[in-house]
Formats: structure tokens, sequence, C-alpha cells
């Protein structure tokens, strides 16, 4: 390249930037820094599961307590470049004092997450004949991956983090294929079956051990920023919905015990204990039925 030719180049990248201004001076928060943080809230919640040495008891001790300490410094660091880059405030103590804050509150939080994981885990050990152990489903399933991201950084979203939960949710979504916004509200035991193109958008509510299988929507019908309230569907405990099947729509509330069949499109509430599904010439039956599924 000849100096004349890189200084042209030079040149028009600098314009670039004055015509479209989207850079930053300060220092942005990490992806590998945030995938850091991860995989140590994976090691506290299941000690030994994904460390690169053994653990035996006497150990564990100190184990815990380093990575509490590296989750409390990098998540408190990711957290203080968080709040800055995202109203560029002055008052670094104050960005400090709050990142300490939620970071605590999320470490204290560990055992009550670790008892919605060992749910999670069982849900799926439970509702998959192919599953054969709960470490088993702990190393090698991605709806629990899945669940165990959306749940931490469900907690950084509830503490209004910025950033941080959606790179946690994107992380987990590049590694499964599943894609929980980490504002979504989702209840215990819940069982992601395969889950690859799964798609669960902010607002949308599942209840009590739901089962959601590969290739489902829980969409809104607008994608407007000025849509108020809820703009996913509503899901009541113990709700099935089959592989590839969409619902749509913040005022779509479906009922405790439903049944979703495979390739469903679903815009309308669905009563309580109600199956809907395709029939061979690819209409929609509904019914309603007298006994829960379990």
């Amino acid at each position: 390249m000849k100096n004349e030719e890189k200084k042209s180049i030079v040149r028009s990248i600098l314009e670039s930037y004055q015509a479209l201004p989207l850079t930053e001076q300060s220092e942005t928060p990490s992806r590998e820094q945030v995938d850091i943080v991860l995989n140590r809230i994976k090691e506290l919640l299941f000690p030994g599961f994904f460390s690169y040495q053994s653990l035996n008891p006497a150990e564990l001790k100190k184990a815990t307590e380093t990575s509490v300490e590296t989750i409390h410094t990098v998540l408190s660091d990711q957290i203080e470049k968080s709040l800055k880059w995202s109203d560029h405030s002055s008052d670094t103590l104050a960005n400090q004092k709050k990142a300490q804050h939620i970071t605590l509150t999320l470490l204290q939080a560990i055992p009550t997450l670790r008892e919605r994981i060992i749910e999670d885990a069982q849900a799926i050990f439970v509702g998959d004949p192919a599953a054969k152990s709960i470490p088993e489903i702990i190393l090698a399933y991605p709806g629990l991956q899945a669940m165990l991201v959306y749940r931490t950084a469900h907690i950084l979203y509830k503490e209004q983090v910025p950033f941080l939960p959606r790179m946690m949710s994107e992380i987990a979504h590049s590694q499964t294929g599943i894609d929980i916004h980490p504002g979504a509200t989702i209840g215990k035991s819940m069982f992601i079956d395969h889950g690859t193109g799964i798609v669960i958008g902010e607002t949308a509510e599942i209840g009590d051990f739901a089962k959601l299988y590969q290739g489902v929507t829980l969409g809104a019908f607008s994608v407007s920023k000025d849509t108020q309230g809820r703009r996913h569907p509503k899901l009541g405990n113990h709700v099935t919905v089959y592989a590839r099947s969409t619902i749509l729509g913040g005022e779509t509330e479906i009922g405790d015990h439903c049944v979703i069949g495979g390739n469903v499109w679903l815009t309308q509430s669905l009563a309580p204990k109600t199956t809907i599904y395709l029939s061979s010439d690819f209409k929609q039956i509904i019914k309603e039925r007298k006994t829960p599924n379990v």
C-alpha cells in the first residue's frame, strides 16, 4: 500500500466517524469477561462439573471462595463499565457502589438459583426418556445450559443492569441455539427438549412445569418500541408446546394444562385443559379435555 493510499483510506474512515458518530472513548463491557463470570457461576452452581481439574471435598471451600472472589471482582467491574457506558456518568464512586451492591445481590442469590436450576434438571430427567442421569443433563443438555444463563441474567435484568443481561443471553444463544430474553418471566421446573430455534420474547410469561420443544416461538405481533405492557404470550402451568409452533401476542393467554401440537400458529387465548393440533389436511383442531396433561 502506498502512503497516499493509506492516508486516503484513513481520512475516509475518520470522515465516516464524523458522519455516523458511533464510537466510544470509554472502555466497553467485555464479552470475554462476561463469559468468565458465567463459567464461574456454573462452577458455583455445580462444583467440579465445569472446571479443568478434579475437585475433592477438602478443596471445596477454597474453590468456592476463589469463584466468589473472581465473580465479585470481574462482575463488579463489568457492571460499573456498563453503567458508565449506558449514561456516560462521571460519578465513578456511585457507579462502583451500585455495581458492588448488584454483584452482592447476585452472589447472595446463588443458593436459590441453584435450587431453581436443579428443579429444571429434574424436570428434564422426568420428561425425557433418553436422559440417563442428572449429571448427564448438567454436562450435556442445551436446554439446561440455556436456563442456567437465563436465570442468572434475569437477576441482573431485574436490577436494571445495562447490556450485560443481553450479552449473557446471546452467549447462551450462540452456544445452544436457544434465545431467551433475560426479561422473560419463567416459573420453576422448566423443561426444554432439544431446544434449537426456540425464541422467548422479553415480556413472555411462562408458568411452572412447562415443556417447550425445538423451534417454538413465543413472540409479539408488533415490533414497535411504543407498545406498552406485555407484548408476548402468557403460558400457564403444565403447558406443553410441541415443535415449531408459534404463539403470538400480549393478549394471548394459554390456560393451565394446555397442549399445543406441532406447527400450530396461535394468536388466540385457550381455556385450561385445551388441546390444539393440525389435522391431516392442515386445519387447526381445538379440543377441550376433562383430564389435565401431566
